[in-house]
């Protein structure tokens, strides 16, 4: 005879995991697409213009050289990127 309070245990325990694998998986898609939405922002300097192109190099290289940030023959996307990164910015 099967113990029914063994059977409730189980498709309760078994429906809960499954919601949580589901909310995991929705959570790293949402994560990824941030992610490559961050990515896509610094691939151009068209789509990053309020960050590279809008300040004067001089600026950008002072600031970075305060935040320890090596900026010798590194293209000024690159440099924007650290320096967003490193100054608190995130992707999400």
């Amino acid at each position: 005879m099967v113990d029914r309070e063994r059977r409730h245990f189980f498709t309760r325990g078994l429906a809960r995991q499954i919601g949580i694998i589901v909310r995991g998986f929705d959570s790293g898609v949402a994560e990824a697409d941030r992610k490559e939405e961050f990515e896509k922002f610094f691939s151009s300097y068209e789509s990053s213009y309020t960050l590279t192109l809008a300040y004067p190099d001089e600026i950008l290289i002072e600031t970075a050289r305060r935040h320890r940030i090596d900026t010798e023959g590194r293209e000024k996307n690159d440099i924007v990127k650290e320096l967003f990164i490193k100054t608190g910015g995130q992707y999400d």
